[in-house]
Parts: structure tokens; C-alpha cells; sequence
């Protein structure tokens, strides 16, 4: 049997998952993830691929997925939300300790994989993958290879600025980069929970918003109306360079059914183009899309 091992490595929690060669899923668990102990983090993902393997009596490939990516210049983690895995060597120390060869990509390119294999973008030649939740990630697979570049940062459209800015839009919030207005401080979830905030001086988590705006409350509806009008920008940038064939939405603001009709009304206006034939999905594996396309790492 040809086993497939993802591993999700995330900021409170590790999962695993092992795939058949037809993506049936054969183990899936998950444990907490030890929060600042670079080693403890490195020995509790090399103890889930051997009970894996232990339990599924077969040695498999091994794929993850991190926050953040690999410095091409240095070869040590970049980027990372754990800060803990920032300048350390986790790819070599992973494979030195699983004693075999490993893959490793940031984790909204294997989102971006998973959806593009066998999700919503399944035979989809181009696919761009967002996740709008805590931040703004994406990931570009092109006929199903995972495009990295040679910054490791192709997909990272969170931190350009959010296009075609309105007067009240400027400077714009600020970023945990040191920058403002980045794509990211507009359409991560605290960027909607703060739209509200400033309008109505109250604090409500999304779901929250969402709530209120189906039930008819204006000023919840007009605060996803801007929402959707700025995604609808961000991704109208994307499509007039990378042109894909579809984008998938992943993430807890994915979860916004009004999104999908909302943002391909808007978009039109943006895109450099006299029709805009690019699709607008939600992920079909929801969370568990980063860890399957750890897996599938290993195409």
C-alpha cells in the first residue's frame, strides 16, 4: 500500500492525517501542539508519523504544512505565526529524526493542493486558495504542482495594500508587518469586527455580524457589504495577474454564504476584462484541507 502522511502543524494543535493513493482516510488525529518548545514541537510530529505507521503497519511519505515557509537564502523557517519555529532548520531536523526524505510548504499552499487535487478545484488547471480566519493566506497550485517562487512567497497577497482604496480607507489600519493597510488588516476577522466597531462602537466577533445582518440590522449588513466590496477588490488584483480558473475560500469568514454572491457581483467592476469568467468556491474539506494537501505534497 502507497500511504500518504500529511501533518498540519498549527499553532495549538498537530494533526495528522494518512491517505490511500485514492484519498481515503485511513488515520486522522490530533494532539496540542507545545506551544514555544521547538523541541518538544519536532519530537510530538515525529511521534505521530511512527504511531501512524505503527498502527497502519507500512511506512509512508511525509508532507507538512507550516506557518510560515522555508528561506530560500538561509534554509531556517520565515514568516512564522509560531514564533518558536522561526530560524530553526525544521525541515532537516524532521528528516534527520524520521530518517527519510520529507516535503514542507506553507500551510495555505497545501490548502490551495488539497482543494486542487480533489476539492473544489478538482481538474481546475489554475487555482488560487485563500483563507480568510486569524489572517489572510494564499497559495497558488498550477495543474496541481504547488507554486512556490524564489522568495517562497508566491500566493502572499495579504500584505499588499488593499487596492482601489477609498478616502476613508487611508492610511488604512495598522499591520503586524510594520506596514498599513494591508490586505490583511481589511479582510482578516478582526478587519470586519473592526469595520462594525467603528461604525457602531460595539464589539462582535463575525459570526456575530453575520447573525445580525440576516436578521435585518443595517449596520451589520452595510459592514459585510464593505467587507465583501474589499475582498472583491483584493481578489479582482489577483485575477487581472494570475488569471485562475477558480478561487477557493477557506477559513472561519469562508463560512459567509453571502460572499459567494455578493463578491462575483462586485468584481467585475475591477477586473481588467469585458467578462469574468474565474469561479468562486468554498473549500469542499473545509479544516482539514491543509493537512490532505500536506499529504498530497508527495504528488
Amino acid at each position: 500500500m502507497s500511504l500518504r502522511i500529511g501533518i498540519d502543524l498549527g499553532g495549538t494543535k498537530i494533526e495528522v492525517i494518512a491517505l490511500d493513493p485514492t484519498g481515503q482516510i485511513l488515520w486522522r488525529e490530533r494532539v496540542p501542539t507545545p506551544v514555544g518548545n521547538y523541541t518538544a514541537t519536532v519530537q510530538a510530529v515525529v511521534n505521530l508519523v511512527f504511531k501512524v505507521e505503527q498502527q497502519l503497519g507500512t511506512q509512508g511519505t511525509v508532507g507538512i504544512a507550516v506557518p510560515g515557509a522555508i528561506s530560500p537564502a538561509t534554509g531556517l523557517i520565515k514568516n512564522a505565526n509560531s514564533t518558536c519555529l522561526i530560524g530553526q532548520p525544521l525541515d532537516q531536523d524532521l528528516s534527520r529524526a524520521l530518517q527519510r526524505p520529507i516535503k514542507m510548504s506553507n500551510d495555505a499552499n497545501c490548502f490551495a493542493l488539497s482543494e486542487a487535487v480533489d476539492g473544489a478545484a478538482a481538474g481546475a488547471e489554475v487555482v488560487f486558495g485563500v483563507i480568510i480566519g486569524t489572517g489572510t493566506g494564499g497559495g497558488i497550485v498550477i495543474r496541481q504542482q504547488v507554486l512556490t517562487g524564489p522568495n517562497a512567497i508566491a500566493g502572499e497577497w495579504g500584505h499588499n495594500p488593499l487596492p482601489w482604496p477609498q478616502p476613508a480607507e487611508l492610511p488604512g489600519p495598522p499591520c503586524y508587518c510594520g506596514k498599513h493597510g494591508c490586505i490583511e488588516t481589511f479582510l482578516a476577522g478582526r478587519g470586519l469586527a473592526l469595520d462594525y466597531y467603528n461604525t457602531t462602537g460595539q464589539s462582535l466577533l463575525p459570526p456575530a455580524i453575520a447573525t445580525l445582518a440576516e436578521q435585518g440590522d443595517s449596520l451589520a449588513q452595510a459592514s459585510l457589504s464593505r467587507y465583501a466590496d474589499r475582498l472583491a477588490r483584493g481578489l479582482a488584483s489577483i485575477i487581472n495577474v494570475l488569471d485562475p480558473n477558480i478561487i477557493v475560500l477557506g477559513g472561519g469568514l469562508s463560512n459567509l454564504s453571502y460572499l459567494y454572491t455578493a463578491v462575483p457581483q462586485l468584481w467585475g467592476r475591477y477586473v481588467f476584462s469585458d467578462h469574468v469568467n474565474t469561479l468562486l468556491k468554498p473549500a469542499i474539506h473545509g479544516d482539514s484541507s491543509g493537512v490532505r494537501g500536506a499529504a498530497w505534497l508527495f504528488g
